[in-house]
């Protein structure tokens, strides 16, 4: 008895409808990528590209997150990662792509191996990002740098301004959309004051908490370097790898809590940059 209404009930689910029609056609879907480059203000564990990705796209949306602690738009050249973000371009079965590149704090000088000329040299190589950007058939989209978190008597000294404003002029110059990052942190940081804004990577220790109640925030002491020979190649390898989270308090890197918040600030300036990625973003 209970085989005989087993067979019914399979018989049931597996009959074709008698109206004829054939089944609704599934359409294909049409998926997006987001390529994130630059360095670790945008990499995993120190910057907001993590947030992004697994908060801020949607499920259409493949976002790669290529950045690299200790890079600036020379030295990620120079030891192929760009030639991987290529690579990523090229892969079919995407209707757009997108790369989001934001360069400028290792790009300042000294920064061993990494500083670049901001003349002559980081627009140069900004540009051949665009260029090759677009070669690949991807949509090459600039920004600039996260602000560092450094006050005086209250007043937050965005020393990376002058990098910001040659993105800027490269954005205007190529017709690259623009996230300018740089102004929406400065705005966000100096409206929370040093010491709220010091929280966006780690609580401080007690003396640099009281430090920062004056306005000012202290020098910090910094990180050494392994020491590195003139006979071995320029790699940053060595003094910051991949995926590696900064090991010491600074006003620069961020914990999940500033990736969250800055990773939101990204998104919706994006949404206004790029008006065909709306779909495709929460924010």
């Amino acid at each position: 008895m209970l085989a005989s209404l087993v067979a019914a009930v399979a018989l049931q689910l597996t009959a074709t409808p008698s109206t004829g029609a054939p089944p609704p056609a599934i359409p294909p879907i049409s998926p997006t990528k987001i390529i994130l480059v630059g360095d670790s203000t945008t990499a995993v564990m120190g910057g907001w590209g993590s947030s992004f990705c697994a908060d801020h796209v949607t499920a259409s949306v493949a976002c790669v997150n290529l950045a690299r602690p200790g890079r600036s738009t020379s030295s990620y050249v120079i030891e192929n990662s760009w030639e991987l973000a290529l690579a990523e371009m090229s892969v079919p079965g995407y209707v757009a792509t997108y790369v989001l590149i934001q360069f400028g704090h290792n790009d300042q000088p000294g920064k061993p191996r990494r500083s670049t000329d901001l003349a002559t040299e980081f627009p140069a190589n900004l540009r051949r990002y665009v260029a090759e950007t677009r070669e690949r058939g991807a949509v090459p989209v600039l920004v600039t740098p996260l602000t560092r978190r450094i006050f005086v008597e209250d007043r937050l000294e965005n020393t990376l301004e002058p990098w910001a404003e040659t993105i800027r002029a490269i954005a205007a110059e190529t017709g690259a959309p623009l996230v300018d990052l740089n102004v929406s942190s400065a705005a966000a940081v100096q409206a929370l004051g040093p010491s709220l804004a010091a929280r966006f990577q780690a609580a401080p220790s007690a003396e640099i908490s009281a430090a920062l109640l004056t306005g000012t925030t202290p020098t910090l002491a910094p990180a050494a370097a392994p020491a590195q020979t003139a006979a071995q190649p320029r790699n940053d390898a060595a003094l910051e790898p991949p995926g590696q989270a900064p090991s010491v308090f600074d006003y620069t890197h961020l914990a999940p809590v500033g990736a969250d918040f800055f990773a939101a600030i990204v998104a919706r300036d994006l949404m206004v940059a790029v008006p065909d990625l709306r779909p495709s973003l929460a924010p």
